[in-house]
């Protein structure tokens, strides 16, 4: 019991100011238990907390500056979006410069990908189909709701509610950096991944394509790397997607595979051969500045931001896709859509 009440302690005394940190146990205790609350966000705190997380992942990856990449994943994007359920949010698409493969759903409309994902990807259709399983994270809340479950964000009792948005950031971070989703939810992503790549046009079928290829692809690795880290097994996932495809009369056909090997030239980099980050201790700071329990805790599973490698992953890394070594220009390229130019490029999409 005591050594319960002092790991309270150091906790709370954590998170804070320092004038709060001292006084009896029993109060600090006290204050303990009133830090603990289930938070409902705005669209504009989902987007502050999205924002700090889109920091950190291009820290630690890079970004593709070309912007020709950029407009063609945000135009299958911006399709995507607005059949969702909220098209309302001001979504943001990222290409990571990485080969390792992977992709990042964070609150309030960013979703990320990577260079190495585009490489294995081989048809528009596979890449709605990505993207959508992303979005619906995002459409689901399924980051602050795993947060809110967990019970693992910490703040002092007089925190402004900026200073509790930026809490939950930290530990979303966290969340979205690890692939950490429950069954429930990644089996939910799919289901709505597809769905709206059907509404649009796109065959259903391009995540079972994507995540047949990225078995294939990691059969030698002892654990589960990257992208879906954490996702149920493949079978199980692809079984959930044939289920959801004859249940929900999914036929939509649109491939598109032209119009995306003239688009993204990328090639695939075996997972053997991909770059690993040198390992660290550097954790940058958050993108706030605040000072919550779980601040700077970007460099997740000890990997240090930046451009440095020690070896490939098949002579180290346990998680190749996640440590993989990120390019050197952080950069965000923002690119802007019209509606004509997404009405236009919708045209495009058929069999």
């Amino acid at each position: 019991m005591r050594s319960m009440a002092m790991a309270l302690l150091f906790t709370v005394s954590f998170a804070a100011p320092a004038a709060a940190q001292f006084g009896k146990v029993g109060d600090v205790l006290k204050k303990g238990a009133e830090v603990m609350d289930d938070l409902t966000f705005t669209d504009d705190e989902e987007m502050q907390i999205g924002s700090e997380i889109s920091a950190k992942l291009r820290d630690k990856y890079g970004v593709v500056q070309d912007p020709a990449v950029h407009k063609y994943v945000t135009l299958v994007g911006t399709l995507l979006a607005q059949a969702s359920a909220r098209p309302g949010l001001k979504w943001t698409f990222v290409v990571l410069d990485t080969d390792g493969v992977n992709a990042f759903a964070a609150p309030g409309g960013f979703v990320h990908i990577t260079r190495g994902a585009l490489a294995l990807i081989q048809s528009e259709g596979e890449l709605a189909d990505v993207l959508g399983h992303e979005i619906g994270h995002i459409t689901e809340k399924h980051t602050i709701n795993a947060i809110n479950k967990s019970k693992k964000v910490s703040y002092a009792a007089s925190a402004t509610r900026r200073e509790k948005v930026t809490a939950y950031a930290n530990q979303a971070y966290a969340s979205v950096f690890e692939n950490n989703f429950d069954r429930k939810d990644e089996m939910g992503a799919d289901r709505v991944g597809v769905t709206i790549a059907n509404k649009v046009g796109y065959t259903p079928a391009g995540l079972g394509t994507f995540l047949t290829k990225l078995a294939d692809r990691n059969k030698g690795l002892t654990e589960r790397s990257g992208v879906f880290a954490s996702h149920p097994e493949t079978k199980a996932r692809l079984d959930g997607l044939t289920k959801t495809i004859a249940a929900s009369k999914l036929t939509a056909t649109a491939a598109v595979a032209p119009r995306y090997a003239s688009s993204i030239g990328y090639k695939p980099v075996p997972v053997s051969a991909v770059a690993q980050a040198a390992p660290g201790t550097a954790k940058p700071q958050s993108s706030s500045g605040g000072n919550s329990l779980l601040n700077g805790l970007g460099a997740v599973g000890g990997q240090k931001s930046g451009s440095q490698t020690t070896s490939s992953a098949g002579s180290r890394g346990v998680n190749p896709d996640r440590d993989a070594k990120g390019g050197p220009v952080k950069t965000l390229v923002v690119v802007n859509v019209t509606a004509a130019e997404v009405a236009q490029f919708r045209k495009g999409i058929s069999g």
